[in-house]
């Protein structure tokens, strides 16, 4: 029997389990996706029962299957997502949706009472980001909560909360804690202490190899804690490469820099800048981006402004004349100047095109400059690195790589061969389970 282990990676689309081997090579996987229920506001979510099952079936019918031996487990989720529990461990919530809406106005004593906004912001690397900020999630529903907040024992992060269905044991991860939560101090390296003024506690953070010893229908397994899938993305990366920038790409294109050795300054977190954390609790530089996105609303838009299928994009040919024609023109039709707040499609920005070719190209482009921007602002002054990998969606797309090269000379471009990022990342560190 093959000893394995299963990684759950839980996207906002897509729901995964892999099974690596002792070489960590995927040997099965399976994926599924759910539809979206409402919360007890009326707001779309992750229907958190339906993904609990099946990950509980997925463990079990594996187990009972024979073909292979789980030595561990362990998580990798999206961030942004908190589960609350009450004393007796039960969930008391639905699983909110970070694209919900917070009046950021029942924030401004948190923000003055540390520094003001730009200072708070920096010191915990996270951008006023409304629900992105799990911080400002637990203020909401104390605030607007209060028969719920009165039960609460434990909050969990969603990749813990996995971890937990398992485990019973409360716990946090640095990647986790670390992704612009607005609770971690990255000055002192530990929980900032507004959370101690709120009179909220946290997990102790733990190192991300670390994993607990559970019986799952009578099976011993190592169970670990579970981290956030930008994090986990470049762990491959960081055993077997030096002074490299990944760029994550996906509904977000996140620039991540591993190697950088300066602090967040407020310039950088003004354009997109924050920081993430490695599972040893070391800062992940990283300019995070909604492009993809913007990507995808366009597609529909062109396919149904140029009445084609929405793959169309596919099939363009690489036109290298184009390409270097919109670098020298650097016009700007799709995308604001600085920091987009608008994430929906503009079909009469169209109007500017003859063809789709034409259209996409310089949206691509837009896109494009937007990421360089990006990775020169999470470059360290005197660390110019060059070297760029690319995982996700885009490292297919040929006009997106050949207009950052265009727009920035020096760039070695490197296609990640690795597939399922997150997920290696995440089995990787259970690996002394195997035994």
């Amino acid at each position: 029997m093959k000893k394995v282990i299963a990684i759950i990676d839980i996207g906002k689309t897509n729901k995964k389990i892999f099974l690596f081997d002792e070489s960590f090579e995927v040997v099965f996987q399976n994926s599924t996706q759910f539809d979206e229920i409402i919360d007890d506001d009326g707001f779309p979510c992750d229907d958190i029962v339906a993904i609990e099952n099946w990950i509980k079936n997925q463990i079990s019918n594996i187990q009972k299957k024979g073909d292979f031996k789980i030595k561990a487990i362990n998580f990798t989720t999206h961030g942004a997502s908190l589960i609350y529990l009450d004393k007796e461990g039960r969930r008391i919530t639905p699983l909110y949706n970070y694209l919900k809406n917070l009046d950021l106005k029942d924030y401004e004593t948190l923000y003055q009472n540390n520094g003001g906004t730009d200072e708070f912001s920096r010191k915990t690397a996270s951008p006023v980001y409304g629900m992105l900020n799990t911080g400002l999630q637990m203020l909401w529903i104390k605030k607007h909560k209060p028969e719920i907040w009165k039960q609460v024992d434990a909050i969990l992060h969603y990749p813990q909360y996995l971890s937990y269905l398992f485990t019973k044991k409360i716990t946090a991860d640095y990647t986790s804690v670390g992704a612009h939560t607005a609770t971690w101090d990255f000055d002192t390296m530990q929980y900032h202490s507004w959370l101690k003024d709120e009179n909220i506690n946290l997990p102790t953070p733990c190192k991300g190899n670390e994993a607990i010893i559970t019986e799952i229908n009578e099976e011993k397994i190592a169970v670990g804690s579970g981290m956030h899938d930008s994090s986990s993305s470049i762990i491959p990366l960081l055993e077997k490469e030096k002074d490299f920038i990944l760029l994550s790409t996906g509904t977000w294109i996140i620039a991540m820099n591993p190697f950088s050795k300066e602090v967040l300054t407020q310039h950088q977190l003004k354009n997109n800048c924050l920081c993430f954390m490695t599972p040893e609790k070391q800062q992940i530089k990283s300019s995070m981006q909604f492009l993809g996105r913007i990507h995808e609303v366009y597609l529909k838009a062109l396919s149904d402004y140029f009445k084609v299928s929405i793959d169309t994009h596919l099939d363009l040919v690489l036109n290298t004349t184009l390409c270097e024609e919109l670098v020298q023109k650097n016009a700007r039709v799709f995308l604001s100047e600085g920091i987009d707040t608008d994430f929906e499609a503009h079909p009469e920005y169209l109007k500017n095109f003859t063809s789709y070719e034409a259209a996409y190209y310089q949206l691509v482009y837009e896109i494009s400059k937007k990421v360089i921007n990006g990775i020169q602002l999470i470059s360290d002054k005197n660390a110019d690195i060059s070297k760029v990998f690319i995982s996700g969606g885009f490292n297919k797309n040929k006009i997106f790589i050949k207009l950052l090269k265009l727009l920035k000379n020096n760039l070695e471009i490197k296609i990640s061969n690795c597939k399922n990022e997150s997920a290696l990342g995440a089995a990787l560190l259970m690996k002394k389970y195997l035994n």
